[in-house]
């Protein structure tokens, strides 16, 4: 069985791309609202980064969710898991009806993904630092099994603050696993204040340099580049390559005007006239 590009109401040209990504938004705040959880601005930030992924590059067919030869992504960043349901509800993976039940007593959907919670969820995440050694393992799987596919892992750059990412990244390059990609989304805050302030992470770029792997920087924002950047990641790659670092430099709480680069909404909920505003802002209203 072969795993196949999953396919939306074409084209996929930049416009209707960013369209989409409007739409997202806009759920991810309704989702903010209705259910009273947090992490919103760390949702908003990654969205671009999603979309580029699921519209222009994963081998995924939302039929077969569970094809063996389906590109892997992990949310790493489990605390903006409302990014990721949305999206994959709308790629088809669920329902709208089970999104609807976000965060509600006897949900699938939890604030923090599960394990195999609706189809397309890779892994538990959210305790930080876990989804790029879970990556590393699945990408050394695929070279063991001898089925080609990708393994994308989206951290947060304060996750970088882990033991565990920097472990997994030596591993990853002394091993040579050039079907793995780590993609940094890269806001400049986190929980309590700028991330590099909080530990002394830049230059980040070159600290993944120096551990051995390949690394790109972006425009988290822009889905163009975003796009070349994850495609660069060979399945059927000779075990000679270095794994991918894409350090995308986004804005935490993209899209609203009122909640870019504004760390408190990392834990803020906005209310009904804040969601009526930020809808409008994104041309949904």
């Amino acid at each position: 069985m072969t795993a196949t590009i999953l396919k939306s109401i074409p084209p996929y040209d930049l416009d209707s791309l960013k369209k989409a990504a409007a739409k997202i938004r806009g759920k991810v705040i309704d989702l903010s609202h209705k259910a009273e959880t947090p992490h919103l601005g760390s949702a908003l930030s990654c969205i671009d980064i999603l979309v580029a992924a699921y519209w222009n590059v994963l081998s995924l067919n939302a039929l077969e969710p569970d094809d063996p030869l389906r590109d892997r992504f992990i949310l790493s960043k489990g605390h903006a898991a409302t990014a990721l349901y949305a999206v994959l509800c709308e790629r088809g993976f669920f329902p709208k009806e089970i999104l609807d039940t976000y965060n509600q007593d006897g949900s699938c959907l939890a604030e923090h993904p599960g394990p195999k919670c609706v189809p397309g969820v890779e892994a538990a995440t959210g305790s930080l630092g876990h989804g790029l050694p879970i990556g590393l393992g699945m990408a050394l799987a695929s070279r063991i099994s001898g089925k080609p596919y990708r393994v994308y892992a989206l951290l947060s750059d304060g996750e970088c603050n882990e033991g565990s990412v920097w472990e997994a990244a030596m591993m990853a390059s002394a091993q040579k696993v050039g079907n793995l990609c780590v993609i940094v989304d890269y806001n400049k805050w986190q929980a309590t204040g700028r991330s590099n302030e909080v530990l002394n992470l830049a230059p980040l770029a070159q600290k993944w340099a120096s551990f051995g792997w390949e690394v790109k920087e972006v425009n988290g924002h822009d889905i163009d580049e975003l796009t070349s950047a994850l495609k660069s990641v060979f399945s059927d790659a000779p075990h000679t390559l270095k794994p991918l670092a894409i350090i995308a430099h986004t804005i935490k709480g993209k899209g609203v005007s009122f909640m870019e680069d504004d760390n408190n909404w990392h834990y803020r909920i906005p209310n009904a006239e804040e969601v009526i505003a930020a809808k409008k802002e994104l041309g949904l209203l």
